[in-house]
């Protein structure tokens, strides 16, 4: 049955590609003009001697710049330099000083140029590439749907990852191996979920005509029994068990007179069956099937009799007439009755799955079709379409004409619908723009979108009835079901899943620290450092704290463990709970051993790896790679403290502008270690946490770093967290066309003091999250 079930799995990918977005009403021209008269002046004092030619500092030239509209061709470019002048690394301390006035003319004129002209028209939603359910969705989806603890997903090939996270439909592609998976899942958990009867013992007898002697006009000639006249073959069977068998004759015969050869069949000296055999095409062989009764009791007699011999000479020049048969083979077969059901037995899954079997009034294929109408609509995330039914329905009497029992025969039917691309996939409808709009999604279509943000999940029954209302989009509805999504248990999946990867805590599993340096550290901590991180994360989701309590949170989540690691004192007990950290050295989670830890070589701690991290994961602003040639720290023969070593490598120019930024972010947090626990001292020296960031201000230690990231970096660190959730909530990376619903997010959101929740309605809200757009590779 696997590969039939695997030949009802057919799916097309498409990918809709626009082209360049209009632009009309813009004076370009004058536009031009202001380019050449006022921002290349700016950009030749502060920025071409370093970003011109194939040489340009950091692979990024701007001279090629001649007008207004071609920087729309590499938005992506200006969106970075605007990003780094914002940040206050660009231009640099070492070029010519760039005025107040100078720099905020620059910043507006990049900023209105390469985004604000599409916000005035009807912004691109985007496309989202048909994205299928990644491992960690395909395994809560089977949770959700069939409510059975089962890991189907575990022995899938991982995800790829795009953007950051795993659930990008870009990458999420299905390799053959991965259809075979789900194929075998599928037969798994059917099974699991639908309970069938045992298949009863089968008996199977072939009879030897050498054993048994004919009667009448028979001859056994080594092929075959044949009858040239009347005549009469017994043998005998022990029937194993009461109820039904049958017998099979492969029978061949010779026409003569009106009627064609006649075998009676006979069991106990009692008439049976009679069986007419064709004889035509001549000496052909066919199979014929007479059911019988066992007694289970007592050696039964069968007797099978040619009884209508037919036979005139030859005379007067025509031929004889001779009516004969052959018999070729001879079985006994049956199979006992299954053993019926017990209903206490039977699961929950089972019980909700088969409510409907077939009787005198239904059949089959409408007992198949009542049972699975729910599961497949659940599953589908969608009302079941009526042919998609009816294809079930077929399906499931098919298997059962095939001698399966009804229960058997359902799972075939769960089989196929777990193997459907309308499961496997998040299908949406092709997108058809009419004028200047871009079609809404369907409601179940927004529900999907929303439960698989949220929980990693499929929508729950009272998502699926909203959406079949039409009302999902009414903006207070949409706020109430999103504060429930976000109280359920569900939610610590979009906790783990987001964080997880955001913050790169998944990473976490690949740290292995030097146990002679760090024996406090062990697979235990590994796991409540990870959980401590899910727990104050979920808690600022629910209590809808502002984001940037993510960065100065005066408290956590820890347990005995995990706090005798940290060194704080009363805590007792496995249980996570919140505790203060005032007077801790502990704020936000830029302190949490998880982050630290992640951010940390193996023997040492890494302040270029934590600096990145902060660049890339909280200011959105990553730093490019390496230069070639350039050698890892490690691996440099350069001596002194590490802070020594780190002033030695940035004296190389093409090294010097990233770890500029870099640097004084990961020294600030030099107390803690390599896994995260607070020190003074380094091999008896004390730690200097002092630097300098590229906007002048110095920082002193970890608590002067989060205050500045917090009072100066606030917008660009919310701003981060918004792109972030986005790329995940809609399973794509941001295009330039995105700035716009940004902007208008972050404007909302901010007027709530960045609130979690607020933050997740105003992206759900948002054109690029409920429309369908086209995918412009501008």
């Amino acid at each position: 049955m696997r590969g039939f079930v695997s030949c009802l799995f057919l799916a097309a990918m498409h990918f809709a590609f626009g082209s360049t977005p209009s632009v009309l009403g813009i004076d370009w021209a004058k536009k031009d003009k202001e380019f050449a008269s006022s921002i290349q002046p700016i950009l030749k004092q502060a920025c071409l001697d370093c970003h011109s030619g194939a040489e340009a500092d950091g692979g990024l030239a701007l001279s090629h710049f001649q007008t207004a509209k071609s920087m729309l061709k590499e938005r992506s470019t200006w969106q970075k330099v605007l990003q780094r002048i914002e940040l206050g690394d660009m231009p640099p301390e070492d070029a010519t000083p760039l005025e107040k006035e100078a720099k905020q003319k620059l910043i507006d004129w990049i900023r209105s140029t390469i985004n604000d002209i599409e916000c005035g028209l009807t912004p691109n939603p985007g496309s989202v590439t048909l994205r299928r359910l990644n491992k960690v969705e395909y395994q809560n989806t089977i949770r959700d749907l069939l409510g059975i603890e089962y890991q189907p997903a575990s022995g899938f090939p991982g995800d790829d990852v795009g953007y950051g996270f795993d659930n990008i439909g870009d990458v999420l592609a299905l390799p053959p191996i991965l259809m075979e998976k789900y194929v075998r899942a599928a037969e798994e958990i059917s099974d699991q979920s639908i309970m069938a009867p045992e298949p009863g013992p089968v008996y199977e007898s072939i009879v030897k005509f050498s054993d048994a002697e004919p009667q009448g006009g028979g001859k056994y000639d080594g092929r075959q029994l044949l009858f040239f006249s009347n005549g009469k073959i017994s043998f005998q069977e022990s029937l194993p068990w009461r109820g039904s068998f049958r017998i099979e004759m492969g029978l061949s015969g010779t026409p003569a007179g009106d009627e064609p050869p006649k075998l009676r069949v006979l069991l106990d000296d009692k008439k049976v069956s009679e069986v007419s055999v064709s004889t035509e095409p001549k000496g052909n062989v066919q199979t014929y099937t007479v059911p019988i009764k066992g007694t289970g009791k007592k050696t039964q007699t069968i007797t099978l009799e040619f009884f209508n011999d037919f036979y005139v000479e030859a005379k007067d020049g025509k031929p004889a007439q001779d009516r004969n048969l052959s018999i070729h083979d001879v079985k006994v077969l049956g199979q006992k009755a299954p053993t019926p059901l017990v209903e206490a037995t039977l699961p929950e899954t089972h019980k909700r799955l088969v409510h409907t079997k077939p009787d005198v009034a239904t059949s089959v294929s409408q007992a198949a079709e009542a049972c699975l109408r729910p599961i497949a609509s659940r599953a589908f995330r969608r009302p079941v379409k009526p042919d998609e039914l009816k294809r079930l329905g077929k399906l499931v009497a098919e298997t059962v004409e095939s001698g399966e029992s009804f229960e058997g025969a359902l799972r075939v039917g769960l089989q196929a619908i777990l193997v459907s691309p309308h499961f496997l996939f998040k299908v949406e409808s092709p997108a058809v723009k009419k004028g200047n709009d871009y079609p809404l999604l369907s409601d179940f279509e927004l529900a999907t979108r929303l439960s698989y943000f949220l929980w990693s999940s499929m929508p729950d029954a009272e998502l699926l009835s909203i959406a079949n209302q039409g009302k999902l989009r009414e903006p207070a509805l949409l706020k109430k079901q999103i504060q429930r999504m976000i109280a359920d248990r569900r939610a610590a999946e979009f906790v783990e899943n987001f964080a997880g990867q955001w913050l790169n805590l998944r990473k976490l599993e690949q740290f292995q620290p030097n146990q002679n340096l760090f024996p406090q550290w062990d697979d235990e901590i590994r796991v409540l450092a990870r959980n401590e991180t899910y727990h104050f994360v979920l808690h600022l989701l629910r209590q809808n704290e502002s984001v940037l309590r993510l960065l100065d949170a005066d408290y956590t989540f820890v347990n005995e463990k995990l706090a005798r690691f940290y060194g704080i004192p009363g805590v007792a007990g496995e249980q996570f709970r919140l505790i203060s950290t005032k007077g801790q050295k502990r704020m936000g989670i830029l302190t949490h051993a998880s982050v630290l830890a992640v951010t940390s070589n193996p023997t040492r701690t890494s302040p270029v790896k934590r600096g990145k991290w902060i660049l890339d994961n909280l200011l959105g602003t990553p730093p490019p790679p390496a230069p070639p040639g350039v050698p890892e720290l490690e691996k440099t023969e350069l001596t002194g403290t590490l802070r020594q070593r780190m002033e030695q490598h940035r004296v190389d120019p093409s090294c010097a502008g990233c770890h500029k930024l870099m640097d004084p972010l990961g020294l600030a947090l030099e107390n803690y270690d390599a896994v995260g626990r607070w020190r003074t001292h380094e091999r008896g020296e004390p730690i200097d946490t002092t630097g300098e960031l590229p906007s002048g201000e110095t920082v002193k230690g970890p608590g002067d770093l989060i205050r500045n990231l917090k009072e100066k970096q606030a917008s660009t660190f919310a701003r981060c967290v918004t792109e972030k959730l986005m790329t995940y909530a809609l399973g794509r990376g941001l295009e330039y066309y995105d700035r716009c619903a940004v902007d208008k997010i972050m404007v909302a959101a901010g007027k709530d003091e960045y609130r979690f929740t607020t933050l997740i309605y105003e992206i759900v809200a948002s054109d690029p999250f409920q429309r369908k757009g086209e995918r412009d590779d501008l």
